[in-house]
């Protein structure tokens, strides 16, 4: 019976343990395209999943990982033959169907798109979903009104997977990049993705979130992370100006008022990348592959292979990492 290695999470009486396994093609659930995993990533989702955060998964034992870029072995879709590079994130993929953290996938054709020409698999798994997710801030800001010299763009969480990449990207467009981080030994990675300066979370924040304005300073923001320091960046957002949100690492909570929003005319732009139709997700990957590429993605990722896993699972959620972790799978 063929066989493939994967991390497998299981529950115990004593939580939920993280394990390198060896398991049958057989235990994959039912799809059209039975997948070759090449590369996946380590997002903050992963590590939540591998946690057993009832938010994510609820079915156990489980392979993790949102993430999956391979080659198809087996398809019973007329969209995809044998030997197709294929890119697969978003949608139930390492939440309760088994993820990129195991040699082999299979999932329905309407969740696979192929490969652009323009990146190879290990670079579309330097971006992963999170590096997807911080094109989708950017191009939601650029479509709200946001230019260059616009004026200086927040990144909060400047060190995660979204923030490293939103800054990359928004400097490589021309903009004004400050970044926000609690990790003040990260300053030279944050500059050497191009963020113009860094400020600290207390520096983010209003403290309390009284005031219901602040001074205006933000021609945009991209926020991972929610609750004071969000609402302290939308009391300082230039008039007119937008905040792209996708994360709430602090709190997903919003302690401010409708003020901002009403005397400056300002918007709160909410980002998903998990349940985007498919022909969204395939321009943005055309986009990031295209004149979004970044020169940089190497200096992005720090590569490990399965048996890293566990260790870079515990780490994204003691707020250890920076950057991208890129996982060689086969």
């Amino acid at each position: 019976m063929p066989t493939y290695r994967a991390l497998l999470v299981t529950k115990t009486d004593d939580g939920f343990s993280k394990n390198l396994v060896e398991r049958s093609i057989d235990d994959l659930p039912e799809g059209d395209l039975l997948i070759e995993v090449q590369y996946s990533s380590v997002n903050y989702k992963d590590a939540l999943s591998a946690s057993g955060n009832p938010g994510v998964s609820r079915n156990f034992p489980h392979q993790p990982g949102i993430d999956a870029a391979g080659v198809v072995l087996e398809s019973a879709s007329a969209d995809f033959a044998t030997g197709d590079d294929v890119i697969v994130i978003g949608y139930d993929l390492g939440m309760n169907t088994a993820g990129g953290f195991g040699q082999r996938i299979r999932v329905p054709a309407g969740w696979a798109i192929k490969r652009p020409a323009g990146l190879s698999a290990r670079e579309s798994m330097i971006i992963g979903t999170a590096g997807f997710t911080a094109g989708l801030c950017v191009q939601k800001l650029e479509r709200a009104g946001l230019t260059k010299g616009s004026g200086e763009v927040l990144v909060t969480g400047g060190t995660g997977g979204v923030g490293s990449v939103a800054i990359a990207l928004l400097s490589k467009l021309g903009h004004d990049v400050v970044a926000v981080s609690g990790k003040p030994q990260k300053e030279a990675f944050l500059k050497s993705l191009g963020a113009q300066s860094i400020i600290s979370r207390e520096e983010a924040s209003d403290g309390g979130g009284k005031r219901p304005m602040l001074k205006e300073r933000w021609a945009g923001v991209v926020d991972t992370v929610g609750g004071d320091i969000l609402a302290a960046a939308l009391k300082s957002l230039r008039y007119g100006a937008s905040a792209a949100i996708c994360g709430m690492v602090q709190s997903a909570d919003l302690p401010t008022s409708v003020f901002p929003f009403i005397l400056r005319d300002i918007s709160l732009l909410g980002v998903d990348s998990v349940e985007l139709p498919l022909a969204t997700k395939s321009a943005m990957w055309d986009r990031l592959a295209g004149d979004w590429k970044l020169a940089e993605l190497d200096s992005l990722a720090t590569e490990i292979e399965l048996d890293g896993l566990p260790d870079a699972l515990d780490a994204i959620l003691a707020g250890k990492l920076a950057g991208r972790t890129l996982v060689k799978v086969s």
